[in-house]
């Protein structure tokens, strides 16, 4: 069977392509948009701390013989916890300067980690193993849908909505965004508004982390794995609205969907409609899909 010329399953295995690299695309846009939207920080450094989550993941593996499942729940504390030490040691003193310098630092950061995951382990990637029990797949009759790829994206669906509602739904939440608006008085309440920033930070570098555990057992575990990702996900940031944790979310999971119908009817354009989208929404909507003009 055919659509416009396209054989279903064509069509659909790249939708299903389009949902993976969505899946990655909101997880990496949310903990960018948690940073931003809370700490006024532009952390060019996800790209880096993803790639940090999977070989994470990787040394587990191979050192202590840890598997997936723990390092899925590992990794994120692990590299969340280099995430505070980062913000307390060096972010905490740009908070009242223009945000280019957290941008600057964390830029400079992200090439210093990967050069040294390049020193260490070189340029070409390491491979990591699905887990027994996601081997295989399903016969859909339209196609064949791996048991992995079905659950990167159920799973990253659940971390997206259950951070969102964390965030938006709770009281937590509520003081999170309170304290980036007016944290003097959040601190009256004697809520501890420091140690409130540094958890933040720490949280959007776990999802980070979180993405890379995803993402190893499909993409190689590379040095190299963050660094063009970084740049796409930074412009699903500003279409979404920087800041907006559901525009983050809904426009990840919506790109990467284009990009992946993008391939199937025009492949030419399969690398850059991302970035032509980016252009007409800041022509039209400067503040993003679902952010607000300050």
């Amino acid at each position: 069977m055919e659509i416009f010329g396209i054989s279903t399953q064509a069509l659909f295995g790249q939708l299903l392509i389009g949902l993976i690299n969505g899946s990655f695309y909101a997880l990496l846009s949310l903990g960018l948009a948690v940073i931003f939207g809370l700490l006024n920080i532009i952390n060019f450094a996800h790209g880096a701390q993803y790639m940090m989550g999977a070989f994470c993941a990787y040394l587990l593996l191979n050192k202590l013989g840890i598997g997936y499942w723990w390092a899925l729940a590992i990794s994120p504390i692990v590299i969340g916890a280099t995430g505070i030490v980062i913000e307390r040691t060096m972010l905490s003193r740009l908070y009242k300067l223009d945000h280019l310098y957290g941008l600057l630092l964390t830029f400079g950061l992200a090439l210093i980690i990967q050069g040294l995951f390049r020193n260490e382990y070189g340029a070409s990637g390491q491979p990591y193993q699905i887990p027994q029990i996601l081997t295989g797949g399903q016969n859909l009759g339209f196609m064949f849908l791996p048991n992995y790829r079905a659950w990167v994206i159920f799973g990253s669906m659940i971390v997206c909505l259950g951070t969102w509602l964390v965030i938006e739904r709770t009281k937590l939440g509520a003081y999170l965004r309170a304290a980036t608006e007016n944290p003097q008085l959040v601190q009256a309440f004697g809520i501890n508004v420091p140690r409130m920033i540094t958890l933040t930070y720490g949280l959007g570098v776990a999802l980070a982390a979180l993405a890379g555990v995803m993402a190893a057992p499909i993409y190689q575990v590379s040095p190299q794995m963050g660094g063009d990702l970084i740049i796409v996900v930074f412009a699903v940031v500003v279409i979404g609205g920087m800041g907006s944790i559901l525009g983050a979310i809904l426009t990840g999971f919506g790109l990467g969907v284009i990009e992946g119908l993008t391939k199937v009817f025009y492949p030419e354009a399969s690398s850059t409609v991302i970035f032509i989208i980016m252009v007409i929404v800041l022509l039209i909507r400067p503040a993003g899909l679902f952010g607000t003009q300050k």
